[in-house]
């Protein structure tokens, strides 16, 4: 798991690096109108950021198996208004909940990387599963950010 929370704060550290000479306008370009512009996948990303930590957080104390519940990706980026939001606060954001998933996530043992939980789809897993499937996630978004 030590792998995955570095791979994690590698993420950060290069996003800090490509959004800091970053242009609004080029990443919220939408290349079609049904399709998420660059800084609505990074909105995108905050969502996530925002779900995990609550699920990784709610699992310490929670009845296990711990359910997994979905969420509507789409109705949360045009709620959230991403498109037109500050570049400079949604990195922000992203950053220090990715922040505190790191810390999450390294104050683990290895009793608690073995909670029990039950996907959206209805197999089981457990928590080192949901926290390194988030990594690869993350890292599957930020590339499409910063292509």
């Amino acid at each position: 798991m030590k792998k995955t929370i570095n791979h994690l704060e590698d993420l950060m550290h290069d996003a800090l690096d490509f959004i800091s000479n970053a242009s609004n306008k080029k990443l919220s370009i939408k290349p079609a109108p049904e399709k998420w512009s660059q800084k609505e996948i990074l909105g995108h990303l905050i969502d996530s950021a925002l779900n995990n930590l609550q699920r990784f957080t709610e699992i310490q104390f929670s009845e296990k198996p711990y359910t997994i519940r979905r969420y509507n990706q789409d109705a949360l980026v045009k709620a959230n208004g991403y498109q037109s939001a500050d570049l400079n606060e949604l990195f922000d954001l992203w950053l220090c909940l990715n922040e505190r998933i790191s810390t999450i996530m390294k104050a683990q043992t290895e009793e608690s990387f073995s909670f029990k939980i039950i996907l959206p789809d209805g197999e089981s897993s457990d928590l080192q599963f949901l926290m390194e499937d988030y990594v690869v996630h993350l890292e599957h978004h930020l590339k499409q950010v910063m292509a």
